[in-house]
């Protein structure tokens, strides 16, 4: 079966192959990832400040969530995980990796998807025997670019399909939360909208499973780490990031990966990104 014309690096554990045009639903975005049988047991998953469904076409991968439970198959992985979270098994796996913005996540996915919070279900819990036929579906197709044009479609039908979305008001308030890095203080966010912190905290949270300040935090650590990746100098990235020194870049860098700074920089999960998502 042909896979396209992914990226070759000789340094990278995959292949990875990208859309050659963007989604029609805005902020969602896909990599295919082949393996090329390097990948090491224990590897870290990244948090990132989506939801990211993992949909496996051939082969096996098995993940094990914070309570550790083990799961195998195709996931959706909340955004912003706390404890790492680690891929325990790949074999040899094909897959298509999904990032959903968290309100474009709750229409596709439904009310469910605000209650991911930061854990890895299996995609069947949430979209039940419809899962199988997906990943039946996009492995009959010969080239990821039909693969992508389909993932794309399959999306925007059930997005415009959804009978529920999330609030203009919290959809506002996560952009400006995204569009400023994380460094934005959440109470004058409430304000503008005329509403009280408390309502703001409470229907954000509810509609899109993190409260404005775990979003805040997630969206600035994800941009902190992409910002060592690139090879600046911790303190450099603290002060630009919104730190309040490198201390609490170690301590946060810490929280979300279990890593330090100068050694979160060679995670491969990180590696790849410049590659699978423009990073």
């Amino acid at each position: 079966m042909g896979f396209g014309a992914p990226v070759q690096d000789d340094a990278m554990l995959w292949a990875i192959a990208c859309p050659p045009r963007p989604s029609r639903l805005p902020g969602v975005a896909m990599a295919g990832f082949i393996d090329r049988g390097l990948t090491p047991p224990d590897l870290r998953l990244i948090p990132h400040p989506a939801v990211t469904l993992l949909l496996v076409l051939g082969g096996t991968i098995a993940v094990e969530d914070t309570a550790g439970q083990r799961h195998r198959g195709s996931f959706v992985i909340g955004p912003g995980f706390g404890d790492v979270l680690r891929a325990l098994e790949v074999q040899v796996a094909n897959c298509l990796q999904i990032r959903l913005p968290p309100m474009i996540a709750s229409a596709i996915l439904g009310p469910a998807a605000a209650d991911l919070d930061d854990s890895v279900v299996p995609l069947d819990a949430l979209l039940g025997p419809e899962a199988d036929r997906i990943c039946q579906q996009l492995n009959s197709f010969r080239s990821w670019d039909e693969r992508f044009a389909w993932a794309d479609a399959w999306l925007t039908r059930r997005y415009v399909a959804a009978t529920s979305r999330i609030q203009p008001e919290v959809m506002w308030a996560w952009q400006r939360i995204a569009s400023g890095r994380g460094i934005i203080r959440i109470e004058p966010l409430a304000t503008e909208l005329g509403w009280t912190r408390k309502r703001l905290w409470s229907r954000f949270h509810a509609q899109l499973g993190l409260t404005p300040k775990r979003a805040a935090t997630l969206i600035r650590f994800d941009h902190a780490v992409h910002s060592l990746v690139a090879g600046r100098p911790p303190a450099e990235v603290a002060a630009d990031t919104g730190y309040t020194d490198q201390s609490h870049l170690h301590r946060e860098i810490r929280a979300f990966t279990g890593l330090t700074p100068a050694t979160v920089i060679d995670e491969p999960f990180l590696a790849v990104d410049s590659t699978a998502w423009g990073w």
